[in-house]
Order: C-alpha cells, then structure tokens, then sequence
C-alpha cells in the first residue's frame, strides 16, 4: 500500500480535516489544526506531501521521525500540528489495513470507556449553576468552567474581584454536588499575582484541576504555584512533543498533563508523553476543544494509557460522523472499527 495524496478540508466552525489516499482505495483520515490558523496548517501539510508520496502509510513512526528529525526548522504549534494531523491518518490507514482499532495497536486497552467531561459557565453564579445541573442531567459526571470575576482580572486583584469567581465556581459545586468532578480553567490569562490568590480561595471547593493558572511556558512559576497548594496543577495545550513536557515534570509544575493530539505531535506522541508522566505519577487528561476526527484520535490515545483521567471534548461527532459517539452515564464506549474507528 502507498501514499497517493493529501486532501485538506476547510469544516465548519473552525476545524481543518485531512484525507489520505492509498493506491489500495483505504482513506487514512486525520484532523491537522491550529485554532484560527487553519490556512497555515493547510499549507504545512501540503509541504509534507511531497515527502509521503510513495511511502508505505503503515511505518508510522518511522515517517514521524523523518518529517521530524529531517527539517532544519522543527517543532512550534504550527509544524507540530501540521504533523499530528498527518500522524493520526497514518494510524488510521495502518489499523485499517491490519483491521484493528488504533488502541490494540498499542498494547491494548486498558479501559472500555472513556470519561467525558464538557464545558460549563454563565455570566452570573445563578446561570452557572443552572448550565451545571443541565451538563449533570444530560449525563456528564465531569465538568470545566472559567473563572469569571466579572471583568478581566489585573495583575494583582481585589478581595471582590476574588469573591465573585469564587462565588460562581461555589454555586456550580452547590447545584451538582460534591460527587461530580468541576475543574477550572485560567486559560494562562491571571497573573501569577492574582493566580495565587485565586487558587487559595478555591481550596474550600475542591476543583479536580486548576489548569494553565498562568502561561505555561513560565515553568519555574508555575512550579512555585502547585508547591503552595494542595489542588492538581494542569497543563500542555501549548506545549509541542516529548521535549516540552520534559522540563514540567522534571520541576514537578503539573501533575496533570493534557497534550493536544492534534498539536503535540499525534498519537504516539501522546503516548510518549504519557509513559513519561507516568514516571513522575502525574495523570494525562488530553485537550480537545476540536472536531471529531481530533477527538477519535484522543479516545484511542485514552483507551491505551494507564494514567488517563478524563477526557474534554467539544464535539461527540454528531452532523459530522456517520456513527457519533454517545455519551452514557459520563462515558463513552471504545470504538471497536479499526483505526480510528
């Protein structure tokens, strides 16, 4: 089986999806983009097609170092995407020519569902609570909102300011009750100043995650934040392969890692990375505000790691896939097609 082309395709609302052919007629589908830089990831994965034409889709690896390890300039959240999206069609093609999912691949599952959580916030703490116990009903056991103190936070903010995102984050936990998970999100927007503060006034409700509390490239910072408190540190959507999650462990700035796997480097990458969290007993909760394809790719990654925690998702598929997943009491089931299913 060889490589005959790459097709990109442009997909509402802001998603980029790649197929890739084989003179076999099999399609290898894959999801390469960079949130509002869908065009410039398109023409990154155009400049790798040259090299894959030809090329036995199934050495997967093998083509990931080459496209690599080969280019004088590497790395960055436009070149690792580009390849992520190009990876998860190489799995794709490879388990659907040995007619296995992606996870048996690598070693087999280690779980039969997967846990979602979804996104939850409101303008006002009655709102939020409100979206909580719809998020609950629908099923979700698990959900994530942002902090809201009712304007853009300073550098360094007032006790109000303080109470107010504290006060939506308390009326989310009321509404739904201490046996479902709520993480919060500062999206690397809050000043380690403010940060602290927050994190602090947090504590009482006990959030299953503060992720990306300040920029995730200030490490040392992000460091001195999670050995003052007690609550799990997240954090990698911004961070691109192997190397990058090395220095966060090594400081011991996250216990929750979450790689993208359409930005970091695919699904093996992922698994790296996993492997290495693993070391240094930290949990792998992936990033995926994306498509469906983005989230398949996710969900195989999932299902083969041993430290998974749970799973973000903005999409289950449906209006996209032929088969969308379906959510069921906080989960959703393996998918058992091969390749990316």
């Amino acid at each position: 089986m060889r490589i005959t082309k790459l097709e990109t395709f442009l997909v509402k609302p802001r998603w980029l999806f790649l197929k890739m052919h084989t003179d076999e007629g099999l399609v290898g589908l894959g999801e390469p983009i960079l949130e509002g830089r869908a065009l410039t990831v398109a023409q990154a994965v155009a400049e790798l097609e040259p090299y894959l034409i030809g090329k036995d889709p199934t050495s997967v690896i093998h083509h990931w170092q080459a496209m690599y390890k080969h280019a004088f300039y590497r790395g960055g959240p436009i070149l690792t995407s580009a390849l992520s999206g190009v990876e998860h069609a190489l799995w794709d093609l490879a388990g659907k020519a040995a007619g296995l999912p992606i996870y048996k691949m690598l070693g087999g599952p280690l779980r039969q569902r997967i846990k979602m959580y979804a996104g939850c916030g409101g303008n006002t703490p009655e709102e939020a609570a409100r979206n909580a116990r719809e998020r609950v009903a629908r099923g979700f056991i698990a959900l994530k909102t942002g902090v809201n103190g009712g304007r853009p936070a300073r550098i360094v903010e007032s006790p109000a300011f303080i109470e107010r995102a504290v006060a939506q984050f308390a009326a989310m936990r009321e509404a739904v009750g201490k046996d479902i998970d709520i993480a919060i999100d500062f999206h690397g927007a809050i000043s380690p100043q403010t940060s602290a503060l927050l994190i602090k006034a947090l504590e009482p409700y006990q959030p299953m995650f503060i992720e990306e509390p300040v920029q995730c490239q200030n490490v040392d910072v992000l460091a001195d934040l999670a050995r003052k408190t007690h609550l799990p540190i997240a954090t990698g959507e911004r961070i691109f392969t192997k190397w990058g999650f090395r220095e966060i462990l090594e400081k011991r700035a996250a216990s929750i890692l979450q790689p993208d796997i359409a930005h970091c480097g695919g699904i093996f990458e992922g698994r790296i990375i996993a492997g290495m969290a693993e070391s240094y007993y930290a949990a792998i909760a992936p990033h995926c505000p994306l498509g469906p394809i983005a989230l398949a790719a996710c969900i195989q990654l999932d299902a083969s790691i041993p430290n998974f925690l749970a799973q973000e998702h903005a999409s289950l598929g449906e209006g996209y896939l032929k088969q969308p997943f379906v959510l069921k009491d906080g989960y959703v089931d393996l998918p058992t097609a091969p390749g990316l299913g």
